[in-house]
């Protein structure tokens, strides 16, 4: 176990980065999963009431550091095609 003042210090604070980082991930992760059903269940109303909210969170991560650009544009990419095969 670390013994300075700094080490102790940045434990903690590694321990309530990775709190909230697993809190927004498991939101994200969530509120994509609902879209899903949404788009799987062929509920046109609810996937456009939650595609918007979604793409919201997923640019979110970005800036949090949560998600890759990359890997946030290819979610949105796929949710969009899923979406966007309902019409």
């Amino acid at each position: 176990m670390a013994s300075h003042k700094s080490a102790l210090k940045r434990i903690k604070q590694t321990h309530k980065r990775e709190v909230l980082n697993r809190m927004h991930r498991t939101t994200l992760r969530h509120q994509m999963r609902k879209l899903r059903e949404a788009i799987d269940k062929k509920d046109k109303a609810a996937a456009q009431a939650l595609l918007k909210p979604t793409f919201a969170l997923i640019d979110h991560s970005i800036h949090k550091g949560i998600l890759h650009s990359n890997a946030a544009a290819r979610y949105k990419s796929r949710l969009s095609v899923r979406f966007n095969a309902l019409a």
